[in-house]
């Protein structure tokens, strides 16, 4: 699945009705497979299509979303929704549902894969960011990064090539914490001055992009492996 820039919405937009049904339909029964003590809150759909496939059809993922979207507005307006795009390296293979379920964290699709052998957990040089695994190897050696510090350095990588603003590192790494325990601007800042010496003599991976934040581009002494399950960025 592509994980390159979303293709640009065409301005006619496709749109999914809702089928007219003559009757309310029953609600379904929780008993059966359903554990007891829990109830249904909700369902996911897994849609399997990279945006090259989407434009062969007419559209692009962002329409897609949309039209989904209202449908479903239409069907049950009290129905909250969320929607993120499932990235995998480029050339993966595999068909897109299963890439999708995989980095989502579909259970079943997730079992099916702990028989596989692990990866070594470094290469012998350089810097080795295992996103799955959440561990960091410079030269072979661990990296004790902290939790926070991983997740910089995470949301960075996962958003490669893009400058990200120190407002966006702020609400998005401290986006459960309160108000007055939410970091300023100049604290992420010192938390990439941390990162940064803790990753010594490749600690240019984090540029700095004066007056606006920081960003992560592709390194030859960096390796990246995002395994099964890799967390995907809001895109929608």
């Amino acid at each position: 699945m592509s994980n390159t820039a979303l293709l640009a919405q065409p301005t006619a937009v496709r749109h999914l009705h809702a089928v007219e049904t003559p009757a309310p339909v029953a609600p379904a029964p929780t008993t059966g497979s359903i554990p007891v003590g829990t109830a249904p809150r909700g369902f996911a759909l897994y849609v399997g299509i990279d945006e090259a496939k989407a434009a062969a059809d007419g559209v692009s993922l962002s329409t897609l979303v949309e039209a989904l979207r209202r449908t479903l507005g239409e069907l049950a307006p009290h129905a909250e929704t969320y929607a993120t795009v499932a990235l995998a390296p480029v050339g993966a293979g595999g068909r897109d549902v299963d890439v999708v379920r995989l980095a989502l964290h579909e259970p079943s699709a997730v079992a099916r894969t702990k028989n596989e052998q692990p990866e070594e957990d470094h290469v012998p040089g350089g810097v080795t960011i295992d996103i799955s695994r959440r561990r960091v190897h410079i030269d072979g050696e661990s990296a004790a990064l902290t939790f926070k510090e991983f997740e910089l350095l995470q949301y960075l990588v996962l958003r490669e090539g893009r400058t990200i603003e120190r407002t966006e590192l702020v609400s998005s790494l401290w986006s459960h914490a309160d108000a007055d325990e939410a970091p300023g601007e100049r604290t992420i800042d010192v938390h990439v001055r941390r990162l940064r010496a803790k990753l010594g003599r490749y600690e240019d991976v984090v540029r700095t992009v004066r007056g606006i934040g920081y960003r992560f581009d592709r390194h030859a002494d960096v390796v990246i492996r995002y395994g099964h399950g890799t967390p995907s960025p809001d895109r929608f």
